[in-house]
């Protein structure tokens, strides 16, 4: 009897490792694992191995783990049958049922899930030599897994989308494993390729251009007043950009110098609205210039964008000390903002958790769609639960907008 209870024990042992070692494997944060294989650490190595062949290491936890559960009721049945003849397999299924749940199932497998890795690469030698010792089974299971996956269709998709990627990035800043900044600059980085041109330039009606006619002293003023550092240059119209002048070689060679403006143009980089703002990067790059012109449908000038306008999609805002500080927004009360109508779209997301179905790039856009007339002071709407109130605006468009958000209560 007692050689039969040491068995059973043993065998439940097993149940428990065997269950164990599936959760810790199913929870497996393989980015650690390869982050410690890397390293040199070897159980991390042979983790990744047997991770890397799932369906044989699936299969080989299975068998083993069904296996031992079988030996165990079995031997558990004989034992109770034994000593209760009449009610032996009933006894034998409650009391088995039970055991098998809290010891050799549910206990193990929290254990487990609360630090799946570290479970894994111990148990992963031993898991190993099973693998090895059950060849010929699971490379069957694996055979017949394959051919059931082919006649009903399934397809394995193990790529990460970006909404997956900002999630795992959520998770790691809510679990601390990365700072509020190291979030933000892994998440702009992320939505960085989803950016076109036209997101963040400088609208026609917004940028500064400098006349070809212009004098000296005019041109001057005109660096002194704004302190850009590069300004286009136009013929008679802002349509005919034929360049850009930097501030520095007017200064020295123009103003206090013998050359003349022509002597200092340099070409201007033409793009479109919808190239990807990557492409644009690697564009000012190759020309070795900081500016570039956004031209429509029709070759005009739709605005201008900027290496810095570039950056700050990635760092956040660049201030200098000769820049105006525009705020985005400003909370006037719980679910209400005064925006302005040069922010992007994506700041109504991200203040009311609301998607916009539109195609404009800013607020100021977005309202004059809603709108479908040039916004003037006092115009409102209402988009799903949000009221949207103009509250600044000139005779071209809205400059700033009061949004609230009504909240429903439920009763």
């Amino acid at each position: 009897m007692y050689s039969s209870v040491i068995a059973l024990v043993i065998l439940i042992m097993f149940s428990a490792y065997f269950s164990a070692t599936e959760t810790a494997f199913s929870a497996l944060n393989i980015i650690k694992i390869k982050n410690l294989a890397q390293s040199g650490n070897k159980r991390a190595k042979l983790t990744l191995e047997l991770y890397n062949d799932y369906d044989r290491l699936i299969s080989t936890i299975l068998v083993g783990n069904n296996i031992v559960n079988i030996l165990s009721t079995s031997l558990a049945t004989a034992l109770f049958v034994l000593y209760f003849p009449k009610n032996g397999v009933a006894i034998s299924t409650v009391v088995m049922t039970v055991v098998v749940l809290v010891f050799g199932e549910v206990s193990p497998k929290s254990i487990a899930k609360e630090m799946p890795e570290k479970f894994a690469m111990i148990s992963a030698p031993f898991i190993k030599l099973i693998s090895v010792c059950l060849t010929p089974i699971t490379r069957l299971f694996v055979v017949l897994k394959n051919l059931f996956a082919k006649m009903i269709g399934v397809k394995s998709d193990n790529t990460i989308t970006d909404d997956e990627l900002l999630t795992m990035v959520k998770e790691a800043q809510a679990d601390g494993g990365i700072d509020e900044g190291e979030g933000d600059l892994i998440k702009s980085a992320i939505e960085f390729y989803d950016l076109d041109v036209s997101d963040i330039l400088i609208p026609r009606v917004d940028m500064i251009a400098i006349d070809y006619e212009c004098t000296k002293e005019e041109i001057y003023n005109i660096f002194s007043e704004t302190r850009f550092s590069r300004i286009p240059v136009f013929k008679e119209t802002v349509d005919n950009i034929i360049g850009v002048i930097n501030q520095k070689d007017f200064n020295f060679s123009v103003m206090n110098g013998d050359k003349s403006l022509d002597d200092i143009i340099k070409p201007a980089a033409y793009v479109v609205g919808n190239m990807h703002i990557s492409d644009l990067l690697t564009l000012l790059q190759k020309k070795k210039t900081h500016l570039a012109v956004v031209t429509d449908e029709y070759g005009g000038t739709e605005g201008i964008v900027t290496l810095e306008d570039v950056i700050e999609e990635l760092v956040g805002e660049i201030w200098d000390e000769h820049d105006e500080v525009i705020v985005d927004y400003t909370r006037l009360a719980e679910n209400c903002y005064r925006i302005s109508c040069n922010a992007s779209t994506d700041k109504i997301t991200e203040l009311f958790d609301i998607e916009l179905e539109t195609d404009s790039a800013t607020v100021g856009g977005w309202v004059t769609e809603m709108l479908e007339k040039i916004p003037e002071e006092k115009d409102s709407f209402t988009y799903q639960s949000l009221t949207v109130t103009v509250t600044k605006a000139d005779e071209r468009r809205a400059l700033e907008v009061v949004a609230a958000l009504k909240v429903i209560d439920e009763q």
